[in-house]
């Protein structure tokens, strides 16, 4: 499989996929300065970028179309999974790898007592992810839980190296159980707005301290809590 037999639309520069726009083209190029490579290469550099440069964070969260353009995460510098599945699908386009966006439903066992109580159990609707097309051949990834992040939470951070999946491990250092898929909602070539922000908010709705943002609160505050329950 060649790039030009992959259709257009995992190419595409989109309303929440802008990779047209100054903020996401200076990130690839800053990310790839002098180091641009193979298609693989690249979407291994910019996976690390976006992991561990931009932090994951639920509280404070903006979800509004706006604020879920790729260029408007970056500029923020923060978000959490969907936000960054956005960004890593727009800066791969930009670099000129395919790219689209997954969207599960996960159990993450080690949620802090507040994130449980505000998401209303340990089930989280909509989790994303990525897969990009590298060799001819789909791939899945999850730029999304920061080196620094993980380690508080006392889990061992996804690494890529561009040829196998790299979506979550099933325990944490301790050997607890951290992560269980459920289901799948499929891959999509942009974000599907309609779909997930209304599914998120009717799934959750006491995480959300207004019509577009989530309430506001600190992971890495919350993480002793999380260790410790």
């Amino acid at each position: 499989m060649t790039v030009e037999t992959i259709p257009g639309e995992f190419l595409a520069v989109t309303e929440f996929l802008d990779h047209d726009h100054p903020v996401v083209t200076e990130f690839v190029a800053r990310e790839l300065a002098g180091r641009w490579g193979t298609p693989k290469e690249n979407a291994v550099t910019l996976y690390y970028a976006v992991r561990d440069k931009l932090n994951y964070e639920v509280y404070s969260a903006d979800l509004s179309r706006a604020g879920l353009r790729a260029s408007a995460v970056i500029a923020r510098g923060q978000g959490f999974c969907v936000h960054k599945s956005i960004v890593y699908a727009a800066v791969c386009r930009a670099a000129g790898v395919p790219s689209r966006i997954v969207l599960t439903d996960v159990r993450n066992h080690l949620a802090s007592p507040r994130l449980r109580e505000l998401v209303g159990g340990d089930v989280f609707r909509f989790h994303a992810l990525n897969s990009v097309c590298l060799d001819g051949r789909w791939v899945r990834n999850t730029p999304v839980f920061n080196k620094m992040l993980c380690r508080l939470y006392g889990i061992a951070p996804l690494e890529f190296d561009g040829v196998e999946d790299s979506v979550s491990h099933p325990y944490d250092l301790q050997g607890r159980r951290y992560m269980e898929f459920l289901g799948e909602h499929g891959e999509f070539a942009d974000f599907p707005y309609e779909l997930v922000v209304p599914g998120i908010r009717a799934a959750h709705p006491r995480l959300f301290a207004g019509e577009h943002a989530t309430t506001g609160g600190s992971l890495v505050v919350e993480a002793g809590d999380s260790r410790e329950a």
